[in-house]
C-alpha cells in the first residue's frame, strides 16, 4: 500500500493553549495539502518538502499496534515520507533536544517495526534558528507560479553561474521585480544554491547547482 498518498487516519485537534492550531501545509513535493498539528510538525513538513531525497508526503496515515506486558500500545506516526530510491520512512517531530525515557522506548519499537519491513525511523528534532527563518522565507515561493518559465531560469543560471553576490546578479539578469520571485523559488527548488545557515541579505553569494 502507498501509505504516502493516504490521507490521515485522524485530524488533529486543536487544544486550549497551544501557541500554533493545528493546518494544511501545501506540499510543492506532492502537489496536495498535508496535516499537521503543531508547530514542529509543520516546520518539519517544511524541511522535509524541500528535501531532494523525499518524493512522497503524508500526515499519520498509518497505525501500528502492539502487545506489551501491559496490555496493548498503539501509536500514530505523524509524518510518512517515500524517499526517491524507494524506501519508506516513519518519523515523529518534536520541538526538544533529548528524548524522554518513554519516547526513547517508543522510538526503539518503531524502530524495530520499521527495520522489519525495509523501511527508517526518525525523530526529527530543533532545528538551526537562521536556517529556519531562511527557509521559511523561501518557502513562500515553493510554488511552479513562481519559476518565471525557461528563459529567465537560463538567465539565471547565466548569471549566477559563479559564486555572485544576489543583487549583482539579479540586476544583471533584468527587472528585480521580475526576477528576485524567480530566484527566490530556484533556491527553494535547489537550482540556485546559498549558505541558508547565515542570514540571508542581498550581497550574500549564490551560485548554480553544477550538474
Amino acid at each position: 500500500m502507498a501509505f504516502e498518498q493516504c490521507p490521515p487516519l485522524r485530524p488533529f485537534s486543536a487544544r486550549k493553549g497551544k501557541r500554533t492550531a493545528p493546518g494544511w501545509w501545501w506540499s510543492a513535493t506532492t502537489g496536495r495539502l498535508v496535516h499537521y498539528g503543531s508547530g514542529a510538525m509543520r516546520l518539519h513538513l517544511m524541511l522535509l518538502d524541500r528535501d531532494p531525497r523525499v518524493s512522497g508526503l503524508a500526515s499519520r496515515p498509518l497505525e501500528l499496534r502492539w502487545r506489551a506486558p501491559g496490555g496493548v500500545c498503539t501509536h500514530v506516526p505523524q509524518v510518512m515520507l517515500r524517499l526517491t530510491d524507494g524506501q519508506g520512512v516513519l518519523a515523529d517531530c518534536t520541538a526538544r533536544g533529548g528524548l524522554s525515557r518513554r519516547q526513547r522506548s517508543l522510538a526503539a519499537v518503531v524502530g524495530e517495526v520499521c527495520a522489519a519491513v525495509g523501511w527508517r525511523y526518525w525523530v526529527l528534532g530543533p532545528v538551526d534558528p537562521v536556517y529556519r527563518r531562511n527557509v521559511t522565507w523561501l518557502s513562500g515561493y515553493r510554488h511552479p507560479r513562481y519559476h518565471g518559465g525557461q528563459q529567465l531560469a537560463a538567465a539565471l543560471r547565466e548569471s549566477f553561474a559563479d559564486r555572485t553576490p544576489l543583487w549583482e546578479g539579479v540586476r544583471r539578469t533584468g527587472d528585480p521585480m521580475v526576477v528576485l520571485p524567480a530566484l527566490f523559488h530556484a533556491l527553494w527548488a535547489g537550482r540556485l544554491s546559498a549558505d541558508l545557515g547565515a542570514p540571508m541579505h542581498e550581497r550574500m553569494p549564490v551560485w548554480a547547482q553544477t550538474a
